[in-house]
């Protein structure tokens, strides 16, 4: 049996077995003879999306409520506007093409198990942090931009223009409607700190943690580094929204990820991280089989090798101890 490796609040989210069962799809792209996913992951995916679509909505609800509080006014002076030449609304969306790349990026590096046959992530847990990090900097982040409204600098919020001021509602449905997207897209007052700096931060940190090249993870930094320009130099920010962004992120990401449960074995803490039904009994031999990938024989359920390691970019393991689960 080839040794296996779980840890999930030290980081150690990559497998380090090549061979598995027909059930572990979760952490193993599925042969290509045998495509499908089974019920419990895509539940499991479905609800995600269900909790990251319910949390934008409450962030754009709350952003969307602040737009009625805002009053433009002269630009605030500000460093970066400084330094960095203004871009102008003609090229405003460069910022969010490499917004959008570091997204993209992202979704599809956290699924690429369920397409190549290697050591990869366990793409659930790694989008169930995600989302934690993600509703912490946002609370945060509403909490921050109700407490002081400032004159967005964008061009859409600056004095004379219609959309820098909001009409007070008709009734409550005009507010929870947000008036989706050109609510969203043409926001005012939503200001420190950035949204768009939180999403990245939190998936560069992500993957530098979980991911195994190392190009790829200085690309990455440098990508968000450059971003963080852009954004300033596109005048949708003050710097000071850019820079409260960079150190309450990685603060947040470093405390929630100390604060997490580990993941010790496949069958015991592992288990509480999914999600369980009205037949626990039937729910918890699936969710043994989604994270061992044993066969439905109870009697396959044998003892496995644990290894925390370190998985190097050759695939090599170092740093190796091995403890029986299930001890």
């Amino acid at each position: 049996m080839l040794a296996q490796k779980n840890s999930v609040g030290s980081g150690n989210l990559i497998e380090s077995g090549t061979e598995a069962g027909p059930n572990n799809i979760i952490v193993c792209a599925c042969h290509p003879m045998v495509p499908a996913i089974s019920k419990s992951v895509l539940s499991w995916i479905v609800t995600l999306l269900i909790h990251i679509s319910f949390l934008q909505y409450i962030h754009g609800l709350a952003a969307r409520g602040v737009h009625y509080l805002h009053r433009p006014g002269p630009t605030l002076q500000d460093v970066g506007f400084y330094l960095l030449p203004e871009l102008g609304q003609d090229k405003a969306y460069i910022s969010e093409t490499v917004f959008t790349f570091i997204f993209i990026s992202f979704v599809l590096w956290t699924f690429h198990p369920f397409i190549f046959k290697s050591k990869k992530i366990y793409t659930v847990l790694v989008w169930c942090r995600v989302l934690a990090f993600l509703v912490a900097c946002q609370i945060l982040r509403i909490i921050t931009f109700y407490s002081t409204q400032l004159p967005g600098p964008n061009y859409h919020c600056r004095e004379g223009s219609k959309l820098a001021r909001l009409p007070p509602p008709n009734n409550a449905l005009e507010v929870l409607l947000i008036n989706f997207p050109r609510g969203v897209l043409y926001g005012c007052g939503d200001l420190i700190f950035s949204s768009h700096m939180i999403f990245s931060l939190v998936f560069v940190r992500t993957y530098h943690k979980y991911g195994s090249r190392r190009f790829v993870k200085q690309l990455a930094w440098l990508t968000v580094v450059i971003q963080s320009m852009l954004i300033v130099a596109s005048r949708k920010h003050y710097t000071v929204d850019v820079v409260v962004a960079w150190y309450t992120v990685n603060l947040m990401v470093f405390f929630l990820d100390k604060k997490l449960p580990e993941l010790p074995d496949r069958g015991g803490a592992a288990a509480l991280l999914l999600p369980l039904s009205k037949d626990s009994s039937k729910s918890k031999e699936e969710n043994h089989k989604l994270l061992n990938g044993n066969s439905g024989d109870p009697a396959d359920w044998r003892p496995r090798i644990q290894v925390n390691g370190k998985i190097m970019e050759d695939g090599t393991t170092v740093h190796v101890e091995a403890v029986m689960n299930g001890v």
